[in-house]
């Protein structure tokens, strides 16, 4: 698949797109910090520049991937959030990262709900996990509040890592977990709502 043939999806206030070579000094200073650390970083430039082609090209073997997050107003990007199956992972999975300074504006919230149910609607999906590190308490945070469950039986990728599985898209369909995210993507939307004390992302 193509890049310029990647699906566009909007939300509330964000537009995923597919990544693009413009985007590539954000995803480099994201990944060559310590917010990078729970998903195998800091990464020196030669091996930021080969998971960020790695990123493109999930696109074109799997024909889905990571999109980028942008501002649906100014086009700035916060982030990531999208598929996620290379050689080797047990399960397809639902991923994200947000920029050291957008956290704590529910984007990641805002943006994996959104990708999520694009795979569970348009590509058939039946299910998927977020594979994250025990010490990464933010990611826990948000799988919990996408509904995820830690899936102590699964499959890890290296035996370090925690799985959590999301909700199957019957589950979703039932009204009461979608409507409590649409309700918290609401109050992040609210332009007065100030998070105090709310896990970030």
């Amino acid at each position: 698949m193509h890049t310029s043939r990647i699906p566009t999806l909007e939300t509330r206030r964000l537009v995923l797109r597919g990544p693009a070579p413009e985007d590539y000094p954000d995803f480099k200073a994201t990944f060559s910090s310590y917010r990078s650390r729970f998903m195998g970083g800091p990464l020196n430039r030669y091996e930021s520049w080969m998971l960020y082609a790695a990123e493109i090209g999930h696109w074109n073997i799997r024909g889905y991937g990571m999109w980028m997050i942008h501002d649906k107003k100014t086009d700035e990007t916060f982030g990531m959030a999208g598929g996620w199956f290379p050689a080797g992972w047990p399960e397809q999975e639902i991923a994200w990262i947000i920029w050291p300074e957008k956290g704590g504006h529910g984007y990641a919230l805002e943006a994996t709900h959104a990708a999520r149910g694009y795979f569970y609607r348009e590509l058939g999906w039946e299910g998927a996990v977020s594979y994250i590190d025990p010490k990464n308490l933010d990611s826990i945070r948000l799988a919990e509040r996408l509904g995820a469950k830690k899936d102590h039986d699964a499959a890890t990728i290296d035996g370090n890592d925690a799985v959590y599985r999301h909700p199957a898209p019957e589950t979703l369909k039932s009204g009461q977990l979608a409507d409590g995210i649409e309700m918290e993507i609401d109050h992040y939307c609210d332009p007065l709502f100030q998070p105090k004390g709310f896990p970030l992302d």
